[in-house]
């Protein structure tokens, strides 16, 4: 690789891990995504064609900004090993699509919106927040599926009761569930549902007393646990590559302690064959021992 490549290899590196660029390049996220809400009043007809222009001017910036972080790596492959550097270039690249097409303005204004998204890719808290949520889908499936039983369950059950009180509500089992949604999210549950169902059925609010509390109180605090408890393991993750936290000083004990045992093998290892008895001397003639001292003859 030729020496000229190696020094504007390291100078758009150190721009890209500048944080004054990175500061720019948030901000620059920030205009793009109050130009798109901008878009959505009518009262801004006037400025169309100046926030045009200044859409474009972002899209110009996203396209230099993208270019610079792929000279910054060495080669084009290590660039696009990195998941959030592959979403960045397709962001990027989607929004290249012209605005003035009337038959791809639709398009070109949704893939636009997804620039906000890249926020996520430049700020590495943000990266952890949505690790762990992806990280944590897999554990919440099972919550999800235990719900799902007990909302069918007493979908069943509310359909058989109730169904003389609220058919639009209790008519089947569908609309049973739809009406336990509402009642698990709090949503004006309480004078359409639980008061009609109590008017016939005076002990009606046993039953959606339990229900909320399985739901509510119980399964929605196990979801809060498991992200929880991603987000640590993500954020001690986070902290040891970055070599700082209590995570760091712990693996940088390990290590040392690592380090002092194998130099403590090592010098027990030579303090045996320094001290280990010296094998007999055989004799030149036939190969055998002799234990007499030998004397000079004159």
């Amino acid at each position: 690789m030729s020496e000229p490549f190696n020094t504007w290899q390291a100078r758009f590196e150190r721009l890209r891990s500048n944080k004054i660029f990175e500061a720019v390049v948030i901000a620059i996220i920030v205009i793009s995504a109050l130009v798109i809400g901008a878009k959505t009043y009518e009262e801004t007809t006037q400025v169309e064609q100046w926030l045009l222009y200044l859409d474009m001017a972002v899209t110009i910036f996203f396209l230099i900004e993208i270019l610079i972080r792929i000279a910054a790596e060495r080669t084009l492959l290590s660039f696009f090993k990195k998941g959030w550097n592959v979403f960045d270039f397709l962001i990027v690249t989607a929004s290249l699509i012209p605005m003035d097409d009337s038959e791809m303005v639709l398009l070109a204004r949704l893939l636009r919106i997804f620039r906000v998204l890249r926020l996520v890719s430049m700020i590495p808290e943000l990266q952890m927040l949505l690790s762990a949520l992806v990280k944590s889908v897999p554990r919440m499936g099972y919550v999800v599926l235990l719900m799902f039983i007990i909302f069918y369950i007493y979908a069943a059950i509310g359909s058989f009761l109730f169904h003389n009180v609220d058919e639009g509500l209790w008519g089947n089992i569908s609309l049973a569930m739809l009406t336990l949604f509402q009642v698990a999210t709090f949503e004006s549950w309480a004078t359409a549902v639980l008061y009609p169902a109590m008017e016939v059925y005076p002990y009606a609010w046993i039953y959606f007393l339990t229900f909320i509390f399985l739901n509510a109180f119980i399964f929605l605090n196990m979801m809060i646990g498991i992200v929880l408890d991603v987000m640590q393991k993500e954020s001690a993750q986070m902290a040891l590559d970055n070599g700082e936290g209590e995570e760091a000083e712990l693996q940088s004990l390990r290590n040392d302690v690592r380090g002092l045992k194998a130099q403590l093998d090592r010098m027990e290892s030579a303090l045996s064959q320094a001290y280990s008895p010296a094998p007999p001397h055989q004799n030149d003639a036939g190969g055998k021992h002799s234990d007499k001292p030998t004397t000079d003859r004159f």
